[in-house]
């Protein structure tokens, strides 16, 4: 793996600038929309929360099903076919004036960037060997949070504006990101369906029970979960804190925002360095849940510190805690995609991802009562429940690895049947 923030040329770059594309979009988008649907369409802040939660939990349902139609139908074309229909939704919130429109576009919204993401998961595991694979998601990881940060820069111009039409340029300029980066994709080689790649090989036999039926799986995407309960943390519970809990100022908040993404910019990959198998992830995990734990007791520390010593304990904090992030990340990648059937790689990264979906959905209502409720004891109980997770991903991961050579075995008529396809070729077509 190479040190470099740019992947290699060929589809592995194309992905990468697929991903910078829209994520400069989503970046706009993601610092303009509430003060949007509030000030502009004059919807209720409890209204446009319960719209957005609904979305995402439509999209976590349908992230499964629409990653099967990946494997089954081929990776490029779903990821192409959801890319357009991410930028359509965004488009249609142009338009949206009343609160049930809103929902069905959230939902519409939420359904196609999860599928989204989980046809670019096979589409990524079709075109990559299996060892590069942690690499190239921590080159991704690094292009999404640069794109991030482009688009809130952009997305700032327009809350400065304050405008309508500034809002209005923000959302053309997602649902155009969307258009840019279904073409991008129109450029890598197609893969073909996996699953009808195992029938070829193996006739008559079924394609497998649904990824919910695979209760190691399913356990190890419970555990990453509360891993991820850390993900609004920098938006909402350091936020909270600091302004209710410490002495620091409140612009700290936006430093820490950049310190956070510059880092992950610059160091995911060369955090993700070495990690190449279940040995090595579960290694990882456990470091960053300890990591995690320490972030957490340094966060409790800045209670009732002057200001600048706040600001200095609240740094080392933030440091540790991105540290932490992008171990378990690493980590979690490399075991997502190993412990996945191979020629399932879509349906099983759809419900991988429902992790995220929730984490988004339960992380605000969990940190707020730890972190502002409890103070320090809360703090630390979520430290402690990082660290629990991180260790139980390890027999988690054992138990997964036995499941799936066993449903291999099962599967296979003959010996030459019980070997995993190897990653899909890019097709002829």
């Amino acid at each position: 793996m190479t040190n470099s923030l740019v992947p290699p040329a060929g589809p592995q770059r194309v992905l990468a600038l697929a991903q910078l594309t829209n994520s400069v979009g989503d970046g706009a988008f993601y610092v303009t929309s509430a003060l949007y649907f509030t000030h502009v369409v004059g919807l209720a802040p409890a209204r446009v929360g319960l719209g957005l939660t609904l979305g995402w939990a439509v999209g976590s349902l349908v992230g499964v099903p629409l990653g099967r139609l990946a494997d089954r139908r081929g990776a490029r074309g779903t990821a192409v076919l959801l890319a357009l229909a991410t930028g359509l939704a965004v488009a249609s919130f142009l338009v949206v004036r009343d609160f049930v429109p809103f929902v069905l576009a959230a939902c519409a919204y939420a359904s196609a960037q999860s599928g989204l993401a989980a046809a670019r998961q096979a589409l990524l595991a079709g075109l990559v060997s299996a060892g590069e694979r942690t690499g190239l998601l921590a080159h991704l990881q690094s292009t999404l949070n640069a794109g991030l940060a482009v688009g809130a820069g952009l997305g700032g111009l327009a809350l400065h504006a304050g405008t309508e039409a500034a809002y209005l340029g923000v959302f053309a300029l997602d649902a155009v990101s969307f258009l840019v980066c279904a073409g991008l994709l129109t450029r890598v080689p197609a893969v073909r369906g996996r699953v009808a790649a195992v029938r070829a090989r193996v006739p008559g036999k079924r394609h497998g029970t649904s990824v919910v039926r695979d209760r190691p799986y399913v356990l190890l995407t419970l555990l990453n979960t509360v891993l991820l309960l850390r993900m609004p943390l920098l938006s909402l519970g350091l936020p909270l804190w600091i302004a209710e809990r410490t002495d620091a100022p409140t612009w700290l908040v936006s430093v820490l925002f950049v310190l956070n993404t510059g880092a992950v910019m610059l160091f995911q990959v060369r955090m993700a360095r070495g990690i190449d198998g279940r040995a090595s992830a579960t290694r990882a995990v456990r470091r960053s849940g300890w990591v995690m734990l320490a972030a957490c007791a340094v966060f409790a520390l800045s209670a009732g510190a002057s200001p600048w010593v706040a600001v200095a304990v609240l740094t080392v904090g933030a440091v540790l805690q991105v540290i932490a992030e992008m171990g378990q990340s690493a980590g979690s990648w490399q075991l997502s995609f190993d412990l996945a059937p191979a020629e399932r790689i879509g349906e099983y990264q759809g419900f991988f991802g429902t992790g995220v979906t929730v984490a988004r959905t339960l992380g605000p209502l969990v940190l707020t009562s730890l972190v502002v409720g409890w103070g320090t004891p809360g703090w630390l109980l979520l430290g402690a429940a990082t660290l629990g997770a991180s260790y139980a991903m390890g027999p988690a991961t054992r138990r997964a690895h036995v499941n799936r050579t066993a449903r291999l075995q099962d599967r296979a008529g003959s010996p030459a049947a019980a070997t995993p396809p190897s990653a899909a070729r890019p097709s002829s077509t």
